[in-house]
């Protein structure tokens, strides 16, 4: 009798000891969830001026998510959400002319996103010039994600592609998980229906954003 019962206790562990190890592997295989942090993220743009000079502005809200298995990047996804009148090039009279009908019309298209449907890994690529290299402690190579999406303005929806450059991590405060990625890219505002003052104001856009992260 008590060996019997040594038996199934024994028994009984091993299978604990599976179904908890089946749920740490189920666990450790799904991807890591973050939350944008606004406070240390960033949307930028610049634009060309009659053709001999830049307006650079940013946009001063936005929130988003992501999801990242380094292991798996097609499982990877991100969403991210820019509010249109939050745009600011540091002069009221010009921001509220980009605000109105003749560009982001913000009143009938409030919000612009980016929303992933495919993420694979890149080719890891030199910093481009001038642009300064990380700083230990964090001295290592980016990591490259080429990310396609959708990604919709002024109520027009078209595909982009990015490359994501970083997935550097950091603590801070303490307990607090942080990762952080970045990328620059252009597109043509006539794309997105915007097509007033074509003489003054480029049609190629410049944006760099900058996201950091933070683990949920």
């Amino acid at each position: 009798m008590g060996k019997s019962l040594h038996h199934r206790l024994g028994a009984a562990v091993v299978l604990a000891i599976a179904m908890g190890a089946a749920a740490w592997g189920a666990e450790a295989g799904a991807p890591e969830s973050y939350a944008v942090d606004p406070v240390h993220s960033s949307a930028t743009f610049k634009v060309e001026h009659l053709g001999i000079s830049w307006v650079a502005g940013r946009f001063d809200d936005l929130a988003g998510k992501c999801a990242l298995d380094e292991t798996d990047p097609a499982k990877s996804s991100c969403e991210l959400t820019i509010k249109t009148a939050s745009i600011d090039t540091n002069n009221a009279q010009r921001d509220k002319h980009l605000r109105s009908e003749d560009f982001l019309n913000v009143e009938q298209f409030p919000e612009m996103t980016f929303k992933s449907t495919s993420v694979k890994k890149a080719a890891a690529a030199p910093r481009p010039a001038g642009e300064a290299a990380p700083t230990p402690p964090a001295a290592e190579a980016d990591a490259c994600y080429e990310v396609t999406g959708d990604f919709t303005m002024h109520g027009v929806t078209k595909p982009v592609t990015v490359v994501l450059r970083g997935g550097k991590r950091a603590e801070f405060p303490k307990g607090t998980q942080r990762i952080g990625f970045f990328t620059k890219f252009s597109l043509k505002r006539s794309d997105y229906g915007m097509t007033k003052l074509p003489g003054a104001v480029g049609d190629v856009v410049n944006i760099a954003i900058s996201v950091e992260a933070i683990k949920k």
